[in-house]
């Protein structure tokens, strides 16, 4: 069984009832998959934000793919995935998640609301990951 990690940033809720659906659907394509749920940007001590702690980030190369979402800010990705992003940098900086496939989900509140942009603002991390 492919393990698939579903990870998301959900304000409202509309996200999360994505990746719900999208949890049923790994499951009935015979996938095992595990949702992570990003709760907000965590502040530290040493001034340094995180949106999930390092074990999770250390875990991600036991995945076989990803699945991420995120509401549209402005027509990009949350802060709150993006600080999740940068967290992975150690996992860039050693080829940790090259060749695992990765897509993209999202939620708009209005009519062009950057449903057709936002997806284009992970293609940086997903080919910097490889």
């Amino acid at each position: 069984k492919p393990k698939i990690a579903i990870i998301y940033f959900s304000a409202y809720g509309h996200v999360k009832t994505l990746a719900e659906t999208i949890k049923a659907s790994v499951e009935a394509a015979g996938g095992e998959p595990t949702v992570i749920v990003l709760s907000g940007e965590i502040a530290h001590e040493d001034g340094k934000n995180s949106a999930v702690s390092q074990d999770i980030i250390d875990s991600l190369p036991s995945y076989d793919g990803f699945l991420f979402g995120s509401p549209t800010r402005f027509g990009m990705i949350s802060s709150v995935l993006k600080t999740f992003w940068d967290q992975t940098a150690g996992l860039w900086m050693g080829g940790k998640l090259v060749g695992k496939p990765a897509a993209f989900f999202t939620s708009t509140g209005t009519q062009g609301g950057g449903t057709e942009t936002t997806p284009l603002t992970c293609v940086t991390q997903f080919t910097h990951h490889g």
